[in-house]
């Protein structure tokens, strides 16, 4: 329990479904007695691999947490490659909190895959950057105004793609790496205000992402999902595909003031798959 955290308030864009990592992080953050600002599409995506939080399951999402654990949340949609989206989703927080203490940019989208750099999608290709990298350029530069007062932290979701670059998906491993690098510039830029800035980058991480890729897999080598799964445990030092609690573990320490000293990391959540730096 992180009792810094008790009655700050975290935003979590991407949070809006229960199968994916941005729940996770807002579940743990709230249970260390943080409000929760539930911030996702709020629609059904087109064209992406896994779909967005909707509306309904946004306001059901905050409506238990609050329950649970006595905080407040608030259930706000944004599209965070509209700045008066994303405007209109300050002014909502602005109205019901004083201030943001803690921002997690964990929204992701990767669209055009499978293909080759070369074969690659323009639009496709623009469309993924736009959301991982410059959404979380947006979003950032529109928040800080309200965590400035005091300091805080902002952890940037990247990727092990990041690091190391998976086959047919160059879009995301990209976009992934800049976030790292953006993460860098504003951890330099923002320590003065006292605003550390991290990014995690997980690796197989059992969200409906990971569900789909493997279902991919699946249909390609003609075998099961449960296969392919632990065909992938097998490449993972400590042998099984990590769940979205594990990393909202690290979120929530990233968080708190037991990192005080730490800004401008990339940290792996990878099981040793990736064990570089």
């Amino acid at each position: 329990m992180y009792k810094d955290l008790e009655k700050k308030t975290a935003v979590v864009i991407g949070s809006g479904k229960r199968t994916g990592i941005g729940y996770a992080i807002a579940e743990k953050l709230a249970s260390n007695g943080a409000n929760i600002v539930i911030a996702d599409l709020g629609k059904v995506s087109s064209g992406d691999m896994v779909r967005t939080g909707t509306r309904e399951e946004m306001e059901d999402i905050a409506d238990d947490l609050a329950g649970r654990f006595g905080v407040k949340t608030l259930a706000t949609d944004v599209d965070i490659t509209d700045n008066e989206s994303i405007d209109r989703m300050v002014d909502t927080i602005a109205g019901r909190f004083d201030r943001v203490d803690v921002l997690c940019n964990n929204a992701g989208a990767s669209f055009g895959v499978p293909n080759a750099a070369h074969t690659y999608d323009e639009d496709a290709w623009m469309r993924t950057i736009d959301v991982n990298l410059h959404g979380t350029f947006r979003v950032s530069r529109a928040i800080i105004p309200l965590i400035k007062e005091g300091g805080g932290s902002i952890i940037n979701t990247a990727s092990r793609a990041a690091k190391k670059p998976p086959l047919f998906n160059g879009a995301y491993a990209v976009s992934k790496a800049g976030v790292i690098m953006l993460t860098k510039v504003m951890a330099m830029e923002l320590a003065g205000a006292h605003i550390r800035v991290n990014a995690i980058c997980p690796g197989q991480i059992m969200t409906d992402l990971e569900q789909w890729r493997l279902g991919l897999e699946a249909q390609f080598y003609g075998t099961s999902v449960e296969e392919r799964e632990q065909v992938m445990g097998k490449t993972i030092p400590l042998g099984r595909i990590g769940t979205p609690g594990e990393v909202a573990n690290l979120v929530a320490w990233l968080a708190s003031d037991e990192s005080s000293y730490i800004t401008g990391q990339a940290i792996n959540v990878t099981g040793g798959q990736l064990m570089e730096l």
